[in-house]
């Protein structure tokens, strides 16, 4: 089994990412006195729900990537999966941040979720078919 390097410096930047994400959350708790939920700022609830998102999907992704690379996959194929992830994982807040229906919501949070999504399916079916 081969140490899956490249996913641990992408999961190290993703993790950085997450600080962040998390720091913007806190900031926004802080100047809006909101020490639970959303306390019904809508600032907040999108920040909330980026970080939340990132939450559901990276770790996930992560370990499905790190297996295809522990099994051999190719470095391009596993670095080619963790950027569309780290470019999609940094499109997604701009674009929860965004007026509703404005260019930059469909371009960023669309744009980073199907990316997000896009590396979820191909990561689990590459495995599957490396599996059988």
């Amino acid at each position: 089994m081969v140490f899956p390097s490249l996913t641990a410096a992408y999961g190290a930047v993703l993790a950085l990412l997450f600080a962040g994400l998390s720091g913007w959350v806190m900031a926004r708790r802080l100047s809006a006195n909101v020490l639970h939920g959303d306390g019904g700022d809508a600032v907040l609830l999108h920040r909330s729900r980026a970080q939340a998102n990132f939450a559901e999907y990276v770790p996930l992704i992560l370990l499905l990537v790190g297996l295809l690379e522990a099994h051999g996959a190719s470095r391009a194929l596993v670095h080619g999966l963790l950027l569309v992830l780290l470019v999609g994982r940094v499109l997604h807040p701009f674009g929860m941040t965004a007026p509703a229906n404005s260019p930059r919501q469909y371009a960023c949070r669309g744009g980073g979720i199907l990316a997000t999504v896009a590396v979820l399916i191909v990561a689990a079916l590459v495995l599957l078919l490396r599996l059988a």
